[in-house]
């Protein structure tokens, strides 16, 4: 078997996908504590969905994920679920700041970049993203 590859019932695969949500009209709504609840959120969607999270940091007007993803589901299902639960917790834990910059829009843009990771290591990949300018506040 490869290295870092994974087991399926019918298959062997890694498929690493580098995501990155925006917020709606690309406001910087992100702060610090809300980056760690969606970095949590994150993980248990990625869990559900027999993928793995491998690294989540971000800036005030996005985020960017490294998920080890599992080919049973499609990519945009792994991230509308991602949008989808974040969104949700956003509005209900930080009624407050999204109040501040929306009313009834979603938290994230409809929109979302994907790209397969598998052409740079993956830990050069989870460098850049840890060097993201995260919210201080």
């Amino acid at each position: 078997m490869l290295i870092n590859s994974r087991k399926g019932s019918h298959s062997v695969f890694s498929v690493r996908l580098h995501f990155v949500f925006v917020t709606h009209y690309r406001r910087k709504a992100i702060t610090a504590p809300m980056l760690e609840r969606i970095r949590e959120m994150f993980c248990q969607v990625c869990k559900t969905m027999d993928c793995e999270m491998l690294e989540c940091s971000g800036e005030p007007d996005h985020v960017h994920l490294l998920v080890d993803f599992h080919p049973k589901h499609s990519i945009s299902a792994v991230a509308g679920s991602l949008k989808a639960a974040t969104s949700r917790l956003v509005k209900k834990e930080f009624p407050v700041e999204f109040a501040k910059w929306y009313s009834e829009q979603s938290f994230w843009s409809g929109s979302y970049y994907v790209a397969s990771s598998s052409g740079a290591p993956i830990e050069k990949l989870k460098e850049y993203v840890k060097s993201q300018d995260a919210p201080q506040n």
